[in-house]
């Protein structure tokens, strides 16, 4: 049984004012059906620094993005493309933001690693190893 060091604390993450306020909603509206995963969604969003006039850090994992991370439980790398529920296909590595994972995952900085709880309760940790813009969307370095 995996078990979280007391007092860990995560990582600083920064999301952009228009992910800010979408995910927001998305949290509120999701506390009645899926309230656990909001209401970690709502804690990352209370902790993460929030960039506004349209900035964006390459860097960080942010909607849409696509992100290379390792499970550092089992060495694993993964390569998925962060998504909003509606959006979300597991068979083209499209995951929402609206899973466990995705939550860990909004907002962290390349080389950053968090602890995260599985929906069996087993914490993981896991590492961004690469973020990759979507064609469509241009970042500006901060």
């Amino acid at each position: 049984m995996a078990r979280q060091a007391a007092g860990a604390a995560k990582p600083r993450i920064t999301i952009t004012a228009a992910d800010y306020e979408k995910l927001s909603t998305l949290a509120e509206a999701a506390m009645h059906t899926m309230p656990d995963v909001a209401r970690e969604l709502s804690a990352e969003l209370d902790r993460a620094h929030i960039l506004t006039g349209g900035k964006q850090r390459a860097d960080a994992v942010h909607m849409g993005c696509e992100i290379d991370f390792r499970d550092d439980t089992t060495g694993r790398v993964q390569t998925v493309t962060l998504v909003y529920p509606h959006e979300a296909d597991i068979s083209k590595g499209q995951i929402s933001v609206l899973t466990p994972i995705g939550t860990a995952l909004i907002g962290l900085p390349l080389g950053q690693s968090i602890d995260w709880t599985t929906r069996t309760g087993e914490t993981r940790r896991l590492t961004v190893l690469q973020v990759r813009k979507p064609a469509a969307v241009e970042c500006e370095p901060i």
